[in-house]
């Protein structure tokens, strides 16, 4: 199952795709995301591996995210796996005239006969939390 958003930011392609690919940025982004770890050394790249730590209902969540693809000031996609969910986020970054345009795809797939049965709870749950990070990205950019 997919989710898209696209938004419009009015800042250079290199601004968003600094602000975006840069994880310490998650916890003014996401709303669920309380705090994020790097787990490899070196710049962000394809391989580049973190933790995340979100709230969920009063429960501490630990995922790590894996850099699938990473081509600076182009796109970037991220991949977790937890319990049996696994989640891809896709984003690609286009110039416009005075901006940026952001695309985002994001998918979910279930491993197992219990999680096929709560796909569409947990899609549901991840729509909710991850949404409006794009709507809030524009604004961390923009008032900035």
């Amino acid at each position: 199952m997919a989710f898209i958003k696209e938004v419009y930011i009015e800042a250079s392609v290199e601004t968003v795709f600094n602000v975006a690919s840069d994880f310490d940025n998650s916890v003014f982004i996401m709303d669920n995301v309380v705090g994020i770890e790097l787990l490899t050394e070196g710049p962000v790249q394809k391989g580049t591996k973190i933790k995340e730590l979100r709230d969920v209902r009063g429960r501490t969540i630990e995922s790590i995210l894996v850099f699938t693809e990473y081509v600076a000031n182009q796109k970037y996609s991220v991949t977790s796996e937890n319990n049996g969910v696994f989640i891809e986020y896709h984003y690609s970054f286009h110039p416009q005239e005075s901006g940026t345009v952001v695309n985002f795809e994001g998918f979910i797939r279930t491993k197992g006969f219990k999680n096929a049965l709560l796909k569409p709870i947990v899609t549901a749950i991840i729509k909710k939390e991850d949404g409006d990070h794009l709507d809030r990205l524009k604004e961390f950019i923009e008032q900035k």
